[in-house]
């Protein structure tokens, strides 16, 4: 039997643990004095490729970012 009483504090928040993780995380690379900020917050952004399969092969992949073009 489960008990909500040992519940972590996060999700008696309503969070899931991803959620609560990159809040903390924020606060802490918020908290960072330069040249540290800057560095930690340039280590946020993510990159990743997506190739669409078409009859079983895949195309030629593409690289995507979290992070909004300038």
């Amino acid at each position: 039997m489960a008990s909500n009483a040992a519940a972590p504090f996060w999700r008696s928040a309503g969070m899931t643990y991803i959620t609560y993780s990159n809040l903390c995380a924020n606060l802490v690379r918020n908290c960072l004095k330069e040249p540290y900020k800057a560095e930690a917050l340039s280590r946020e952004k993510v990159h990743y490729s997506i190739s669409k399969w078409a009859d079983g092969k895949p195309q030629k992949p593409t690289l995507r970012s979290d992070t909004p073009e300038d």
